[in-house]
């Protein structure tokens, strides 16, 4: 980080001009993340790097996910209390390729539930494409896009 009349801010800056140690310890700390290696001297062994350099640069680094391509979509639905509803909106949002970040479901008054799903989804058209299919769902009574796209 550049200091600025005593701040800190932060750049972005392409990894081929990085020096190769920055890009190890971003990919170290991916690794601990996804639980790929169980501790930190793990991950820095199967980088290449020695721990003392992965805990000078690790609160310091991290890497910019690709924001402006993953499109965040909250979606509201209603859904009558019957069994397995919830069970199919999530299969059907499998089946499109959208990454389910949160469910949030409240309990059923007067036999409908509200349900609040954010996902991840890449495709063009997303708000409708979605909207569309789970107001097919036998059980869902109202689908509203409430963020995204």
């Amino acid at each position: 980080m550049a200091e600025t009349e005593g701040k800190s801010r932060l750049v972005i800056v392409s990894e081929q001009v990085l020096p190769e140690i920055i890009s190890k310890v971003l990919e170290a700390k991916r690794l601990r993340a996804g639980g790929e290696a169980a501790t930190s001297a793990e991950a820095c062994r199967a980088v290449g790097i020695s721990r003392s350099a992965y805990y000078k640069y690790k609160d310091q680094v991290w890497g910019y996910e690709e924001q402006f391509s993953n499109r965040i979509i909250s979606v509201y639905l209603l859904l009558r209390d019957e069994k397995g509803v919830l069970s199919s909106i999530i299969q059907r949002l499998y089946e499109l390729g959208a990454n389910i970040l949160t469910i949030n479901q409240n309990i059923p008054i007067d036999s409908v539930a509200t349900v609040t799903v954010s996902v991840r989804y890449e495709q063009e058209g997303t708000s409708s494409i979605l909207k569309s299919e789970l107001a097919n769902i036998k059980g869902v009574v109202d689908v509203k896009i409430i963020s995204g796209e």
